[in-house]
């Protein structure tokens, strides 16, 4: 395939243009997947499969060498938007990693490197789950059915593997952190898809660091990784994240291919929308923008999900919890919190970092507002919380309303807390014990509060609040990250310096609530949910 100008635009992170054919195996590639493998599906399915040249330009980057033959870059990333066509691309790599030529085989008379394929081709597959890698699984399959590579290979396409129909040694296999030998194995070539969702709490970073410690054995022979990913969440640590970091340190051989869409504060500018789409989908002629600009404003497509999913952003891409907007929604400047009010009361405590918060919530209406804050200044690392204050606050709070319940996150407070459910129990005109112990640790539980808490601001509006703005920046600097329950909140990073305590402790001031009320303390109007703990 003879070098093209019109290859030479710069697109992304990429180096500017593209490696002659003296630099790069990219070219004999092309023409190998062009002739030998077909398009899956669509309009031109069974036809001679086609990249696109945004497509050509990656391979032809991510096949290059240096002067003696060796990858340019060991490692490889491309991060696109939804539906851009990654999977398709590493689905055709994969195929021709297995059987077709890719490695270099020498220098031939005219100065181009010759590609000579695998010898012990093992090709992998890789995702946190056996079912993640289904998608890519199915392209190669569709890509290899009836295809002359079918015939002239002698492949057996199999549900789960690709193989040679002789028994000569060699497959296309997929691997997760399930899988039994996943240790040890000897891979010439392993696709990581979807990296953003590789995190710690799903194995994911174990199933990354086990596949790359594998493919560095035969490292010199050219084995290695290549990963896709969507614009991942910065407060959650993937792969694709620990890549991102990797590749702005400027560490490694590394290929990272990114296109973004210009940043959208307003989503409702369809026109800003629009053109955002089509620079992050670049030549994808397939994206579906049009319906992609009305998703922008579809309410069951939070704001980050578009950033990240649609416009590839990861500045932008922090899961914001509730945003600014829906909170004001629920602001109550009417009916003020006045002395004797029946209340719950959330706590959540640092001692030496962070904040320590003191929220409650009126039980006939949900209203919520601030009892105390205390926050750690900047810079100030000798600071640490005065505990007289918020046992202070706390009391008065008790002497003030009518406390009919408290959550607290009893984290280094165990003393604290103790020492109020007996003096609080002796206080209740019932003498029940009002204050109950909700450790963040119980995740299960916790995802089910925040959840509440979330669905009661933006979805049923049963919460309503004063407009104290203390409340309502921590509100608003809460992100959300995934575990195998569902979500939690946090801080958009570890070292940020964006407080969010206030917020976790309305969580808790809403779930003492919803105590109080099923335990027969207030009549509302609204049938409470029921909590079982």
């Amino acid at each position: 395939m003879a070098y093209n100008p019109d290859w030479d635009a710069q697109t992304g992170n990429l180096p500017k243009g593209v490696p002659t054919p003296y630099e790069t195996l990219g070219y004999t590639i092309l023409r190998w997947c062009e002739t030998y493998i077909v398009q899956p599906d669509g309009e031109n399915a069974g036809q001679p499969w086609k990249f696109t040249p945004e497509q050509k330009r990656y391979i032809l980057w991510a096949y290059s060498i240096d002067k003696n033959g060796r990858w340019r870059y060991q490692k490889v990333s491309l991060r696109r938007s939804k539906g851009w066509g990654k999977t398709p691309l590493l689905a055709a790599l994969a195929i021709i990693e297995f059987i077709g030529p890719c490695r270099f085989g020498g220098w031939a008379e005219d100065g181009t490197p010759i590609a000579v394929p695998v010898q012990l081709p093992l090709v992998q597959i890789a995702a946190v789950s056996l079912e993640q890698t289904a998608n890519t699984r199915d392209m190669i399959r569709g890509m290899l059915s009836e295809s002359p590579a079918e015939e002239i290979y002698n492949l057996e396409i199999g549900k789960e593997r690709i193989q040679f129909r002789d028994g000569k040694p060699g497959r296309i296999e997929p691997v997760a952190s399930s899988s039994r030998g996943l240790e040890g194995a000897r891979p010439t070539f392993v696709i990581c898809d979807e990296t953003h969702h590789w995190i710690v709490s799903n194995g994911g970073i174990y199933v990354y660091e086990t596949l790359q410690r594998n493919v560095d054995k035969t490292m010199r022979a050219g084995s290695r990784l290549m990963q896709t990913t969507n614009a991942f969440n910065p407060n959650e640590d993937s792969v694709a994240q620990r890549t991102y970091d990797s590749f702005m340190a400027g560490t490694g051989k590394l290929l990272y291919d990114c296109r973004e869409g210009q940043p959208v504060e307003d989503l409702n500018d369809r026109d800003a929308v629009y053109a955002a789409l089509k620079e992050a989908y670049g030549d994808s002629y397939w994206a579906p923008i049009e319906g992609l600009v009305d998703l922008a404003t579809d309410p069951l497509t939070p704001n980050a999900v578009f950033w990240r999913f649609y416009l590839n952003q990861i500045a932008e891409s922090a899961d914001n919890w509730i945003n600014k907007y829906d909170w004001e929604d629920v602001l109550s400047l009417d009916d003020p919190i006045m002395p004797g009010d029946q209340i719950a009361i959330g706590f959540d405590g640092s001692l030496r970092s962070d904040s320590t918060a003191i929220v409650g919530a009126r039980l006939r209406d949900g209203k919520l507002f601030l009892i105390h804050l205390q926050e750690k200044p900047d810079h100030d690392d000798d600071w640490q919380v005065n505990t007289f204050l918020v046992d202070k606050a706390m009391r008065q709070a008790v002497e003030t309303y009518k406390v009919e319940w408290i959550c607290v996150d009893p984290s280094y407070w165990q003393n604290l807390v103790g020492i109020w459910a007996l003096d609080f129990k002796e206080r209740d005109r019932d003498g029940r014990d009002i204050v109950f112990e909700f450790p963040p640790q119980q995740r299960k539980k916790m995802v089910a509060a925040v959840e509440r808490f979330h669905t009661a601001v933006v979805l049923a509006q049963e919460i309503c609040h004063d407009g104290n703005s203390d409340l309502t920046r921590h509100i608003i600097n809460t992100v959300t990250y995934e575990v195998p329950q569902g979500l939690l909140i946090t801080k958009e990073n570890p070292n940020s310096k964006k407080k969010i305590d206030a917020a976790m402790a309305a969580v808790l001031a809403y779930e003492a609530r919803g105590l109080a009320i099923e335990d027969g303390r207030m009549k509302v109007r609204r049938k409470a949910r029921m909590r079982t703990y």
